[in-house]
């Protein structure tokens, strides 16, 4: 079997995770590890497997097929995802909704131009939710579909709050709201602002001497991550953090209520949900899933940006379309 060749590019949480994913993967090798600290001093858990300053990745376009970006999405994936798409097949977990399409735009410019299949936004939400939305409302389209996150730790969103001045270490909690989604299991489809579905809860370990105040305004009031919601900000030391919230759990559910019928007398309901011990490795799986897509499509010849919609299930599985069609259709 030729395998994938893999890079990967960040080397926190969520990168560690792709490393212990590509292990259950056995069409892919782990190539390196590309890293913006002191290669000498990333200690990769894979044997015979280096680190390499991320500069360096422009020497090593031939020995890699694909190069998953596990960067954050406030300030890491805005650039990092343009800049290995003019060298690279990549795969990505952009979170930040709002800006998906602008940052689709600016990876499909250089994808295209470099020939490359860049596959983005590409984890559970946005990704497998995303699809499972776009099911839900093409085959119900009489209905309304509901999104619920939660309770757990969004790596993105305490991403966020660690890059905010006089921030040491933080953890965010995203928790889904009782009465919202009491109110649309009585299949009342309410119509529910941000604020109505979800509270975000953080905690923060502050610079000694940091002006906390500030800390919390800049939280609360940061757009497209916290403006929008009622946000609490509790400050802790980092053993707290540590014995209290050192894990990574997460999990949300999708809720789609529709009508049938020529006076729309049938009710149905679709529910998707999930259970994650750790948000980080379930993540990095969706990832390594789509990192495969990508290498396949390139193979094609289709490149450019795509996203969760574009892409047949079948190109996710190691399985042939002959095994897919007597397991599982």
């Amino acid at each position: 079997m030729s395998k994938i060749k893999i890079g990967i590019v960040g080397y926190g949480n969520l990168g560690k995770g792709v490393e212990a994913g590509i292990k259950q993967n056995e069409d892919m090798d782990l190539i390196g590890v590309f890293t913006r600290r002191d290669p000498s001093k990333v200690k990769i858990a894979s044997e015979g497997v280096s680190s390499y300053h991320i500069d360096d990745a422009r020497n090593m376009i031939e020995q890699i097929d694909v190069m998953v970006l596990c960067g954050g999405s406030i300030s890491d994936l805005p650039e990092q995802g343009p800049y290995f798409a003019a060298m690279f097949n990549t795969v990505d977990g952009y979170d930040n909704h709002a800006e998906i399409p602008n940052y689709f735009n600016i990876v499909n410019k250089n994808a295209l131009a470099s020939g490359k299949t860049c596959i983005i936004s590409s984890g559970w939400d946005p990704g497998l939710f995303s699809i499972n939305r776009i099911y839900a409302e093409a085959i119900l389209p009489y209905g309304k579909t509901y999104t619920f996150w939660g309770k757990g730790i969004s790596q993105g969103h305490s991403d966020a709050i660690r890059r905010v001045k006089g921030v040491t270490n933080a953890k965010q909690y995203t928790i889904p709201l009782d009465s919202a989604i009491e109110a649309v299991k009585r299949g009342e489809q309410p119509e529910l602002s941000a604020r109505e579905k979800h509270k975000r809860v953080c905690y923060v370990v502050a610079d000694e001497g940091a002006d906390k105040a500030q800390i919390e305004n800049d939280i609360k009031t940061m757009p497209n991550y916290f403006s929008d919601y009622d946000t609490d900000v509790h400050f802790i030391s980092e053993e707290e953090l540590e014995k209290d919230h050192s894990g990574l759990p997460h999990g949300g559910i999708i809720l789609h209520y529709g009508k049938t019928g020529l006076n729309e007398e049938h009710n149905h309901t679709i529910e998707y949900k999930l259970n994650l011990d750790s948000n980080p490795e379930f993540t990095a799986n969706v990832l390594l899933a789509y990192a495969r897509a990508a290498y396949r499509l390139n193979k094609e010849g289709i490149t450019g940006a795509k996203t969760v919609a574009d892409i047949a299930p079948a190109y996710l599985s190691i399985k042939s379309g002959e095994e897919i069609r007597k397991l599982f259709i």
